[in-house]
């Protein structure tokens, strides 16, 4: 059965409207501008076969009339074997097996388990929380502590209770939240959401102000213990390297609590004339699957400044940017 619409997601700090079509019991949207990629919406969470039977599901994607040069969609992840005479390319997830916690305690480097210990020194509890007011209250002030994380614009930085109740709250019959709490203070939180037997980390945050009492790490080892409670066997947290972007703080933070790298094929069926070009020329993979890491490393750093110097960011800070200053980030945005 196929059928037109139109759907709602999230980029960031945004709420689109794309196009969308529901076919054989999945929703496919598009998202891009010159080239137009046509996705499973949600397809880590998706359940089952990610698409159905494809020999069949291309052609009634094509007569769907949905406009789409490129149809992605990944194999399972235990299934790493290609089965479709699809061009495909490996892609990757950040995994690590809960089927055993002393295991997993004995895999991770001995920084990470010092300080998954260290946070309960220092007083921090960390358990399963129930999504409710206290908790959507508690997220709002980690993420309203600061504007910028990771070299970036923060885009849930002063986001109102309603919008983050309602962004966190998704599959709510599939989803787990665990808490850090310090004297009743929420300084980190996570939420997995389970599918085909898989937790997968939807969101890790916590607050840059108890660094020292490594909360991340506390909400990691909370989070194995509960997967292994409740008989999941693997944790997945993201991927491990984007594009060409092999190195990160954020995947040696991985790397360090034992999560390793699990490939899979994701297969690109062109659907346009534009898409086999851009597929012939490798352009679907954009700038992180094009440009070499020192390229990457050197925009990355160049983006951190250009961020941290923005009039948002100095108004936040009770700094107010001069007039030049404010002239030359409205002509950078320009260009």
């Amino acid at each position: 059965m196929t059928n037109r619409d139109s759907v709602e997601i999230h980029v960031r700090e945004k709420v689109l409207r794309v196009p969308a079509a529901y076919i054989d019991g999945r929703t496919i949207i598009v998202t891009g501008r010159w080239l137009r990629f046509a996705t499973l919406r949600d397809e880590e969470l998706v359940e089952g076969e990610p698409i159905p039977n494809p020999p069949e599901f291309v052609p009634k994607l094509k007569a769907s009339g949905v406009r789409a040069d490129i149809l992605t969609f990944p194999e399972r992840l235990n299934q790493p074997t290609p089965r479709f005479p699809y061009y495909f390319e490996w892609d990757n997830a950040a995994a690590v097996s809960t089927a055993s916690v002393p295991d997993w305690w004995k895999k991770i480097k001995p920084d990470a388990r010092q300080n998954a210990r260290k946070a309960s020194k220092r007083g921090v509890v960390v358990c399963v929380t129930p999504f409710d007011e206290r908790l959507v209250s508690g997220i709002k002030s980690i993420y309203d502590e600061t504007p910028i994380r990771q070299g970036r614009r923060f885009w849930h930085y002063k986001k109102s209770l309603e919008t983050i109740a309602a962004e966190n709250g998704t599959y709510p019959e599939r989803s787990t939240f665990i808490g850090a709490y310090y004297n009743d203070e929420l300084i980190g939180f996570l939420k997995f959401t389970c599918a085909d037997g898989i937790a997968r980390v939807m969101q890790i945050l916590s607050k840059t102000s108890h660094y020292d009492k490594k909360p991340q790490n506390a909400l990691i080892a909370k989070a194995v213990e509960v997967c292994n409670e409740m008989g999941i066997s693997t944790f997945v947290y993201s991927r491990l390297t984007f594009g060409n972007k092999a190195t990160s703080q954020l995947a040696e933070f991985k790397r360090r609590n034992g999560f390793e790298a699990i490939t899979f094929p994701r297969y690109y069926v062109p659907l346009t004339l534009r898409g086999r070009i851009a597929l012939t020329l490798r352009l679907h993979r954009g700038l992180i699957g094009i440009l070499p890491p020192s390229a990457l490393a050197l925009l990355l750093r160049l983006r951190a400044v250009l961020v941290h110097l923005s009039p948002a960011v100095l108004l936040s800070r009770g700094t107010r940017p001069s007039k030049e200053h404010a002239g030359a980030v409205r002509a950078g945005d320009a260009r």
